[in-house]
């Protein structure tokens, strides 16, 4: 497996697992913990007795106590946080901006360029190894298997707000609202072009057939996933635009393949051509402008801003905004600064 490819497969944006199950005829009446303890691998009563409890257990689409007892030709689904992978995580002493920390949530402020978790090539200098330090040096965590739950990932090369669960309870609290899309991610981006009014991009999402290291948009549902991005324009800079993007799912490299499936590319972002000269006449002036925004902008122009979700204990809606990374803010400042000259 290619490092390229490796780094997208540990990219996936939302980590759970949906388990559909129908009750065979014949099956007793037992209890549904039980049933799923049977059916279930690598899980333990615990997590499912807090999957039950968060509503994250549906018997015939409706929710159910851990004493409801499963009958012939139910329909039991059920949503969990994704198992950790089997890779041993070492606690490296990494300083992170802390956003936000309660005994339950934890958000992060990540810099572009960290990987938010261990794979092939990266097994240190990450998120995880970050908060696996952070976590272990907490009494509330006494005794946790030293594995920090990650509910979603953003890229590497992007920047901006991950939130992490410090208890199970948390997590798969957490792992439901990603899964119903009750999550609010907001994201800024600068892409090429001018887009000339707000909109939303649909379609399914998979890997491209001719290069596995990117993703791209069918029409055909067994090509992909369904994928929903609606992005609104904030300031028009000459021969780019300043976007919001707000997310309804979260697939890997969404907003980056998106953009460039309506022609307007995130600036900078290598994997999906958007670190050429796309708009604008390249003349010596103007190219050497542009390979200056690249100097400062080594990376697609995107930040994870805002991130709101209910919290798991106090059930209050939470809304969490970061400023922008000087990286970007120098790249958009520029860019600003020559649509004034080129109106002026």
């Amino acid at each position: 497996m290619s490092e390229d490819l490796e780094l997208i497969e540990q990219e996936e944006q939302e980590l759970f697992e949906h388990i559909r199950i129908v009750v065979e005829k014949g099956v007793s009446m037992i209890r549904v913990d039980k049933f799923l303890m049977n059916r279930v691998e690598n899980t333990s009563r615990n997590r499912i007795q807090n999957a039950i409890d968060s509503g994250s257990v549906l018997v015939n689409s409706k929710p159910i106590k851990a004493s409801y007892k499963i009958k012939p030709l139910d329909v039991v689904t059920m949503v969990l946080p994704d198992p950790p992978r089997d890779t041993e995580v070492y606690p490296e002493n990494i300083p992170l901006d802390i956003f936000y920390e309660d005994d339950d949530v934890l958000l992060v402020n990540k810099e572009a360029g960290m990987v938010v978790h261990p794979g092939f090539n990266n097994y240190t200098g990450t998120l995880v190894n970050a908060l696996t330090y952070h976590l272990n040096q907490l009494p509330t965590l006494a005794g946790n298997t030293g594995r920090p739950g990650l509910v979603h990932r953003i890229d590497k090369d992007t920047s901006g707000l991950v939130i992490i669960a410090k208890n199970e309870w948390a997590m798969t609290y957490l792992a439901k609202q990603f899964f119903e899309h009750t999550i609010n991610r907001r994201y800024i981006a600068l892409v090429w072009g001018d887009i000339a009014e707000d909109g939303t991009v649909s379609g399914y999402i998979g890997r491209d057939l001719k290069d596995r290291r990117v993703m791209s948009m069918y029409e055909d549902e067994e090509k992909g996933k369904w994928s929903v991005t609606h992005y609104k324009v904030l300031e028009r800079l000459g021969y780019v635009t300043l976007i919001e993007c707000q997310l309804e799912t979260g697939r890997t490299h969404q907003i980056r393949a998106h953009m460039k499936s309506i022609g307007h590319p995130l600036f900078a972002d290598a994997m999906y051509g958007g670190d050429k000269i796309l708009k604008g006449q390249a003349f010596n002036k103007y190219r050497q402008f542009v390979e200056n925004c690249f100097t400062i902008l080594p990376r697609q122009a995107l930040h994870a801003r805002l991130l709101g979700f209910v919290h798991p204990v106090s059930k209050k809606r939470m809304n969490f905004e970061v400023p922008m990374p000087q990286d970007m803010q120098l790249a958009i400042d520029k860019w600003r600064a020559y649509a004034e000259h080129i109106n002026s």
